[in-house]
């Protein structure tokens, strides 16, 4: 939300892979986002989010494999599908991100930095992220995130990364 409230480009054309009840796509799109772009591999959320709000257009829920999606966007919102994914894909999903970004723009969002016993969710660290986004990005920010809910302070990070 407060990344959300910082932008000032409402032109921009977002990606939410792994969106579930889209939330953050809901809030976007409220905030006066309109080209806002939803994507889960379930029908059940997109028909929630339809009912919560009718009017976001039908034509930007996708449903379908996140590997699977063709487009092109100016900022890609990390929620919980790299977590949620097998690690062993993770370097998949870092190409997919690189090709469906526009040249400068932006994956941003919240990473575990911490490991989990199994999955999903499955765990990671700054030193394995940091190697697995240079293989196709220059620019990475990740900061410890400084507003995450009490039980995970201390144990996320905040990703800003740039094509």
């Amino acid at each position: 939300k407060a990344y959300v409230d910082s932008l000032q480009d409402h032109s921009l054309t977002i990606l939410i892979p792994g969106c579930g009840y889209g939330h953050e796509g809901l809030y976007l799109f409220n905030k006066g986002f309109k080209d806002v772009h939803l994507l889960d591999f379930s029908m059940e959320p997109m028909t929630h989010i339809q009912q919560l709000n009718p009017d976001f257009p039908a034509s930007h829920l996708h449903v379908e494999d996140f590997f699977e999606h063709v487009g092109s966007y100016d900022l890609i919102i990390e929620q919980t599908l790299f977590c949620a994914i097998d690690p062993s894909q993770r370097a998949h999903y870092v190409e997919k991100i690189h090709s469906l970004l526009k040249v400068g723009g932006k994956l941003v969002g919240v990473l575990f930095d911490r490991p989990f016993d199994g999955g999903p969710p499955f765990g990671g660290s700054r030193t394995e992220y940091i190697e697995l986004f240079s293989s196709f990005f220059q620019k990475i920010k990740m900061e410890t995130c400084m507003n995450s809910v009490e039980p995970r302070m201390g144990t996320e990070v905040f990703i800003e990364i740039v094509k």
